[in-house]
């Protein structure tokens, strides 16, 4: 093991050891995960896999039958879904799992699937959104499969369970976790004479004022300097500027604050500064984000935050190309970072329960996600590029990934930037489980929209409140 690749793994141990530490009393919904040493990806004991019976709590129920799986590609997706799936359908050779074979889609798209003749038994649903559904009554709780299974809460980080429970209940097991850091093109900061090292990202005048010095924009932007990405990080920005969107218990909407006001105007003056939206919006679309000659390789961005997968993206397609990753603060100081991700929720109704507890179970158990891992660690290897991870979500499964599965030894700057994200994850808030979750996304949407449309910051603001306001208290009655 090189001196390099150690440095991820020791962060990951004595963060579960500290975990441990706190007993049953801490009234985190994360709290009181067991010994390290003692559990599984889910909590159970012994170490064992899904449907093997030895004490893990997976082989006292019947899990056989069929069941229906909503909003999720089984067979027909990535390394990562199709190779956690085939780990837990493995196991339980008398299941039968039919997949929709697409993502979650809208909302609309979800409630008419429960009324289809093949109603689902399970969905894959956005952390960000899920509250809607759970106070509609639409998802069952999951104490009976929690107890079940053995899984211990404590070993999926802290902002991804809060998303998933109200009111002290489990609705949902969170499945991956996304976060978000400073992405800077090293050769793009040399070329308007500045350093990435120096750039300090709490620091808002400086990002303003490096801002201008990176972009290129005479009449048509043909380089873009810093990308707040608005109204997708909104909330990140207003964490950063000490105030919040909407209330911790997701049933009050903090849209006209001056906290936010202040984030969103200064977040969109960055745009501004390029001439117009239109041709900002206009010139990142042109971006071969996913390709060879993404908006880094072809020195089209000075910087942004984003969520750390697309360090897996440049590592694939762009890995000589010099990049500086900072975690994102906010203008304390402080690492914060904005974490999402979906998480699987059993359909309240379905006659198949002990199946969709254990298919649901198995799919962030670490077992799986570490089968998952290496798989595309393996195809990763056989291509010559860099592996930077699988991030999970399930903090037991995650030791392992990043402490014997990613070695980045030979790519420092990948192995730099993954170490950043691993070291805080703990710094992560997410949007509560509203009950209106889907409707507050899109009042905060629209309110950007009439902001880069000409209104005013404040009325559009006002406007975005009360009518996220209006559609909580509607959900709530």
């Amino acid at each position: 093991m090189s001196p390099r690749r150690t440095g991820i793994l020791p962060i990951l141990a004595a963060l579960v050891l500290v975990l441990a530490a706190c007993g049953p009393g801490d009234e985190s919904p994360g709290a009181s995960p067991a010994d390290p040493g003692e559990t599984n990806g889910t909590g159970a004991t012994d170490g064992a896999s899904p449907g093997d019976g030895d004490g893990d709590g997976t082989g006292e129920v019947d899990v056989s039958g069929d069941i229906y799986a909503y909003g999720f590609t089984c067979t027909t997706g990535d390394t990562v879904a199709t190779a956690r799936f085939n780990h837990v359908t493995e196991q339980y050779p008398d299941l039968n799992v039919e997949c929709s074979e697409s993502g979650f889609g809208t909302g609309q798209e979800f409630l008419a699937a429960l009324q289809a003749s093949n109603r689902p038994d399970v969905a894959n649903v956005p952390r960000n959104v899920i509250g809607t559904y759970i106070d509609r009554d639409l998802f069952a709780p999951l104490d009976d499969c929690i107890n079940q299974q053995g899984i211990d809460m404590g070993n999926f980080y802290d902002a991804a369970v809060n998303q998933v429970t109200v009111d002290g209940t489990v609705y949902a097991l969170p499945e991956f976790f996304n976060t978000r850091v400073w992405i800077l093109n090293d050769s793009v900061f040399a070329d308007a004479g500045l350093d990435a090292e120096d750039f300090d990202v709490s620091d808002w005048d400086q990002i303003r004022d490096v801002n201008e010095q990176l972009l290129q924009a005479n009449g048509q932007v043909s380089r873009i300097g810093i990308d707040p990405k608005i109204p997708e990080f909104l909330a990140m920005w207003v964490h950063a500027n000490g105030g919040r969107m909407i209330s911790e218990d997701g049933r009050e909407s903090m849209l006209d604050t001056p906290e936010v006001a202040e984030a969103l105007e200064f977040a969109y003056s960055l745009i501004q500064a390029h001439g117009s939206t239109a041709a900002f919006n206009d010139f990142r679309g042109t971006w071969d984000f996913f390709g060879a000659e993404n908006q880094v390789a072809a020195d089209q961005v000075g910087g942004w935050p984003m969520e750390q997968w697309y360090l897996n993206v440049l590592a694939g397609n762009s890995p000589d190309d010099e990049i500086t990753v900072k975690p994102f603060t906010g203008r304390d100081g402080e690492v914060v970072t904005l974490a999402d991700g979906n998480s699987w929720a059993i359909l309240d109704g379905t006659d198949n329960y002990d199946a969709a507890c254990a298919f649901i179970s198995g799919m962030v158990h670490e077992d799986a996600w570490i089968a998952a891992a290496q798989q595309r660690a393996d195809e990763r290897a056989e291509a010559g590029q860099p592996n930077t991870g699988v991030y999970s979500g399930n903090r037991a499964a995650d030791e392992v990934i990043f402490g014997e599965i990613v070695d980045l030894s030979d790519y420092p700057q990948f192995e730099e930037a993954v170490q950043i994200v691993v070291e805080n994850q703990e710094n992560a808030f997410g949007f509560p489980p509203s009950p209106a979750g889907e409707e507050f996304q899109q009042a905060v949407n629209d309110a950007v929209d009439r902001v880069i449309n000409g209104e005013d910051i404040e009325t559009a603001l006002r406007d975005a409140d009360q009518e996220a306001q209006s559609a909580i208290d509607a959900a709530g009655n």
